[in-house]
């Protein structure tokens, strides 16, 4: 054989070995999220991108949010959950007390570029010096209004309570209501008055001990009654007469009929996209008499995490790192979660023109700011099962706010003892 031969043969026995490699090196992952459907066609064309670019084949396993918690509780205790799983930041608490629920992904930063997040982004996640998961976007409830709704009637939109109810006066004999009040963004509203009335966060820092008082609860609920009764929003019957649905999903939403609401700033989308009249413009938050503070809530809007059963962890997180921190794969995603958290994430779509005044401005307004640090404890289910329960049987007449202030400090001691 020549001197020539034999270097042709070496090389393709090299070639053959770094496809090999390559071959044997390629994942089958799972990935499992919730969202609507603009989140899950971009999560799966960005998934197909990040498989041409790690070679990992990924298996989309998505859903709505309804029921996402229950079929992932299931899968948990199972050991079947995906090797990528999208968590909402309260649960992992509730799936890795100790902190070894999940992977830690201190452990992969050779795969994911951990430096894209600062310490405070990542402290959210880190339980018991483990990282259970990075950040996919950060987030705080406030308020929006549809601008076309106020401009069409020949007012400003609200600045403070008293302009909200001005407004309904002028609105509600065109049966348009200011405002929203269904049963999930009721009770986050009823959170926000109490935090800020008391000035605290509900539990003590560091325990499962409730901070508030009965006479917090009732000041919040005292004023959400003053809402319905000056035509600022549906009574409780009135909205229980459209259906069990989300108000993105109600006709008078669509259609005009609501002036505002109050949302996590990371589903902007899901919220301005069924509007068939005006958009969303982002505001500050509202105060109610004696607030202490502004009351907005912070927190991860979600993480990535990974399985502690992954096959192939390592895997799993460059799969993470394309999608969080691979440009292409960014403008893919968009903000389907939101504004990113990773800084080349948002730099990205902020360079690329991507990001809307109204995302970049409910952003500042969340950052700028004042409120309680947010305990993962008031996201437990059975703690909200309180919070709704006893919240709707007030707007229902059963209970004064001073007996459902009693009955919510009670209910709500006796579940975070148990957690």
């Amino acid at each position: 054989m020549t001197k020539k031969s034999i270097l042709a043969a070496l090389s393709l026995s090299l070639a053959a070995s770094v496809v090999a490699t390559s071959v044997a090196s390629a994942a089958d992952l799972r990935m499992s999220w919730w969202g609507g459907d603009g989140r899950h066609v971009a999560t799966q064309k960005a998934l197909d991108y990040c498989t041409t670019k790690t070679g990992h084949k990924v298996k989309p396993e998505f859903m709505g949010f309804e029921g996402y918690l229950e079929k992932l509780t299931t899968q948990m205790a199972g050991s079947t959950e995906a090797d990528i799983v999208q968590v909402d930041w309260p649960w992992l608490f509730q799936f890795s007390k100790d902190g070894g629920g999940f992977a830690d992904l201190k452990q992969f930063a050779g795969e994911l570029d951990l430096t894209q997040w600062n310490d405070s982004q990542l402290a959210p996640a880190i339980i018991d010096g483990k990282l259970n998961g990075v950040p996919v976007s950060v987030t705080g409830a406030t308020y929006y209004f549809n601008d076309e709704i106020y401009k069409k009637a020949g007012l400003e939109t609200p600045k403070s309570w008293e302009d909200m109810a001005a407004a309904a006066k002028k609105l509600n004999p065109d049966g348009i209501y200011p405002f929203d009040s269904s049963r999930v963004i009721l009770m986050l509203m009823v959170e926000a008055f109490a935090a800020q009335i008391s000035g605290k966060e509900f539990v003590k820092p560091g325990t499962n001990e409730l901070d508030w008082t009965a006479e917090d609860i009732a000041g919040a609920l005292k004023h959400y009654q003053w809402m319905v009764d000056n035509g600022i929003v549906r009574s409780a019957k009135d909205v229980a007469g459209v259906g069990n649905v989300e108000i993105f999903d109600d006709p008078a939403w669509g259609s005009g009929k609501i002036g505002g609401t109050f949302f996590w700033d990371s589903t902007y989308s899901k919220y301005d996209d069924p509007l068939k009249v005006g958009s969303l413009v982002p505001a500050a938050p509202l105060k109610i008499e004696g607030a202490k503070f502004d009351g907005v809530y912070k927190k991860p809007s979600m993480v990535f995490a990974i399985s502690k059963h992954s096959k192939d962890p390592k895997a799993s997180a460059q799969v993470i790192n394309c999608l969080l921190n691979d440009k292409d794969a960014i403008l893919i995603l968009g903000d389907s979660r939101g504004l990113p958290a990773s800084a080349i994430g948002k730099s990205t779509l902020e360079g690329a023109g991507k990001l809307t005044p109204e995302r970049l401005n409910g952003a500042k307004i969340v950052a700028d700011a004042t409120g309680p640090v947010m305990s993962p404890l008031i996201e437990h289910p059975s703690v909200q099962e309180v919070f709704k329960d006893v919240i709707e049987q007030f707007a229902y007449g059963q209970l004064t706010a001073e007996e459902a202030g009693e009955e919510m400090v009670d209910d709500l001691g006796r579940a975070l003892r148990r957690l």
